[in-house]
């Protein structure tokens, strides 16, 4: 787990206080520096499986809640990920304001493509793209199960891959099976950090919260990305 290790040294070890945690249906929040977001994982196998020292999280750092991130329990590193969000200062002189799939559209047109997790852009890349190949943990129709990435990757010419591949730690993995393809990051659980730059990522396509409050409210209510997106969070795009 290098890249995630480069991520969180990357971080100042002060001691921003944690002000709120939300682990909410789909998504996880920590409010310290920032309001960091992150996708909601639990356990297939022991979906129960609780989180350590959970009622005294508070009483940690953000960055000691950040080294969760670390954690083979799934929600244990959905909070870690969140936790690093918080406490990345975002230089947004470095970013536009764009959605990941209008950067995969413009790369991918006629070529190979493959896209790491379900998004709700698919159908957009698959009537532009030569050949498009979705890889996912939870195949839908038409989806490849994730041991496919191993055949399919090395084929593409462009491949954006979920940010949710730092909580499950498969992301290293994902990468090595990249040949020279352009590489995309994307999704709110991406920490918008340059750092990822030196692993041969091309794009990086996360989320800033602009209105905790407001994010907060809409997340403890059920809220997915897409009803979130113009609710206090702005989609930004880094590019290398």
């Amino acid at each position: 787990m290098k890249i995630l290790d480069d991520v969180i040294d990357s971080l100042s070890h002060g001691e921003p206080k944690v002000r709120e945690i939300h682990v909410c249906a789909h998504w996880t929040a920590v409010l310290s520096r920032y309001c960091g977001l992150a996708s909601t994982f639990k356990e297939e196998v022991h979906p129960h499986k609780g989180v350590r020292d959970v009622g005294h999280l508070m009483e940690r750092s953000a960055f000691e809640l950040a080294l969760y991130s670390r954690s083979e329990n799934l929600l244990e590193a959905s909070i870690g990920m969140a936790a690093i969000n918080s406490l990345i200062d975002i230089d947004e002189s470095r970013c536009v304001e764009a959605n990941a799939y209008e950067i995969i559209l413009e790369k991918g047109r006629g070529r190979n493509v493959a896209i790491v997790g379900h998004f709700p852009f698919i159908p957009m890349i698959e009537e532009s793209a030569k050949n498009l190949w979705v890889i996912e943990k939870r195949p839908l129709e038409g989806d490849l199960p994730e041991e496919a990435a191993q055949e399919i990757l090395p084929q593409c010419d462009v491949v954006g891959i979920t940010g949710t591949s730092f909580i499950n730690h498969t992301l290293e993995d994902l990468l090595a099976q990249c040949k020279g393809s352009f590489i995309a990051l994307i999704g709110p659980t991406t920490p918008l950090t340059p750092v990822l730059f030196d692993y041969g990522i091309d794009v990086i396509s996360g989320s800033k919260v602009v209105e905790p409050q407001v994010v907060i409210r809409f997340i403890s209510q059920g809220a997915t990305f897409k009803e979130l997106h113009h609710h206090g969070v702005k989609l930004l795009t880094m590019m290398r």
